[in-house]
């Protein structure tokens, strides 16, 4: 019998995941979005197509707010901002049956440790995903990439079902190597989209705009080498530039953060850069500029 998942989160990924996986095995999404809960409630999800179709999917829901049965979930994947992680793991407490376990996929660095602390470190475990989503309105995603999640070691009964169910999915022996990659491509992604208010594509097609992606990512990078991480590409600039062109049109998290006027994920993902660097005394200065000027 398939376990039972517990959706912890209600935007575009935890949408998307939710749709997808309630196809092979027991989902239930808890989301603290009053307007997301109640549109998914009543009406179901829309998601728009990578192939342009839109597809509708019935979604099971409980409010964060509801008083929790039995605890009775199998396995709870965290895709809340990193913002609520600290929330998030009262929720997890919640809702975990006994021999449940946690998997979170979100943004940054630290959450897993947030996690672990209410938790404890033996049920959390953290793995990454660059799939890509955005939330058009309360009850409608669009899939913006389908990029592949990878899990830890231990994890292959999940990975057979993400795979089965259409989420692209690898087992991985070095989750800090994959967390770190994706932390040097978001540190110079997501806030200078944010701060531009431009879609991903831009970043790469200005020359100005590109040099200073460019000059976050190795100041990530460098910080990445200095903790002892061997990132999962060689070239930096070219993995931004082609990361960019493969999502053109899509905005950061970052960016929909702020275009809705919601805390971001600086923190998590600037904010641990600077940590590291100075920590190991790496200059990061675009970094540190990023983050004065998101003003958190």
């Amino acid at each position: 019998m398939p376990p039972h998942f517990a959706i912890i989160g209600s935007g575009a990924l935890a949408c998307l995941f939710a749709s997808r996986l309630q196809a092979v095995a027991p989902v239930t999404l808890i989301g603290t979005w009053p307007e997301q809960m109640a549109v998914l409630a009543r009406d179901g999800l829309l998601v728009e197509e990578l192939d342009g179709r839109t597809t509708h999917h019935a979604i099971r829901t409980l409010p964060a707010t509801a008083a929790p049965p039995t605890p009775w979930a199998d396995v709870a994947i965290v895709l809340v901002k990193s913002t609520q992680t600290a929330e998030a793991a009262e929720r997890i407490a919640a809702c975990l049956a006994p021999h449940g376990r946690v998997l979170t996929l979100q943004n940054g660095l630290g959450n897993r440790e947030i996690l672990a602390e209410r938790l404890g470190a033996e049920r959390v475990w953290a793995g990454s995903t660059t799939t890509g989503g955005t939330m058009i309105a309360p009850g409608r995603v669009r899939h913006a990439g389908a990029g592949p999640t990878h899990l830890p070691l231990g994890w292959e009964d999940v990975a057979e079902l993400f795979n089965a169910a259409g989420l692209v999915c690898h087992l991985t022996a070095d989750v800090e190597q994959l967390l770190w990659g994706k932390l040097v491509l978001n540190a110079a992604i997501n806030p200078l989209s944010a701060l531009l208010r431009q879609p991903n594509g831009f970043l790469g097609e200005n020359a100005l705009v590109r040099e200073l992606m460019f000059l976050a990512a190795e100041e990530a990078a460098a910080v990445a080498s200095a903790v002892g991480i061997a990132l999962p590409y060689g070239d930096v600039r070219g993995r931004l530039l082609a990361l960019t062109q493969a999502t053109a049109a899509n905005h950061s998290s970052m960016l929909q953060d702020v275009l809705r006027g919601a805390p971001t994920e600086i923190e998590a993902i600037t904010g641990q850069v600077i940590k590291y660097g100075r920590q190991y005394a790496i200059p990061t200065p675009m970094n540190d500029l990023f983050w004065r000027l998101m003003g958190e």
